[in-house]
């Protein structure tokens, strides 16, 4: 007689085996609007001065990008409106392949602070032990693997499918007899005045 701890782990089992089946149809949605309210939330804070931590370094990097072209008061905003944009984009599934390029393009603007501050990102100026802010950046590896999956998945979805050719017989079918080279076809022996073999 099965023990009732038996059964409760088959049925632990069953369950998330269930669930399992059903998350793998959602879970590119969940990480792409996981990543989306990301996005919006950390670009909403760059809207308010002195509100977003990562604001002073993302501000002065692009700085150093632009060659002190475009100063904090206007590259800040600017920021905050492109992370907004991308996070509404994920969310909303709306634009998504320009969205995921736009994201994509952000991201190494975010990474290429490791090269460009390095005093600020990693101790003493030299990796690998990053800073509090060194941290902060290196966590994307993260939001960049969750967009990927999502990416892939919408090219795979977008390919038509295609037939596939039949190497051989099924197992079980007969094999179609080759044709006997020596033996004209029938039509053409019915032409000629041939009679058909039994």
């Amino acid at each position: 007689m099965e023990s009732h701890f038996a059964r409760a782990v088959r049925s632990g089992r069953r369950r998330t085996e269930a669930f399992s089946r059903g998350y793998r149809r959602v879970a590119p949605a969940v990480l792409r609007i996981s990543v989306g309210l990301v996005y919006l939330w950390f670009g909403l804070l760059k809207f308010v001065p002195g509100a977003s931590p990562a604001e002073d370094l993302a501000t002065r990097c692009m700085s150093v990008m632009t060659f002190d072209l475009v100063p904090p008061g206007v590259s800040r905003p600017l920021l905050a409106l492109m992370e907004v944009l991308i996070g509404a984009g994920l969310v909303t599934g709306l634009l998504l392949p320009l969205t995921l390029a736009v994201f994509f393009v952000h991201m190494a603007g975010v990474f290429a602070t490791l090269a460009l501050l390095p005093d600020d990102v990693w101790v003493d100026g030299v990796p690998p032990v990053p800073t509090m802010d060194g941290q902060y950046i290196l966590k994307n590896i993260v939001l960049i693997a969750a967009c990927l999956t999502v990416a892939t998945r919408g090219a795979e979805r977008a390919e038509p499918a295609k037939p596939t050719e039949r190497a051989g017989p099924t197992p079980g079918e007969p094999a179609a007899a080759a044709p006997d080279p020596a033996r004209p076809p029938v039509g053409h022996r019915l032409a000629v005045g041939h009679r058909p073999s039994p």
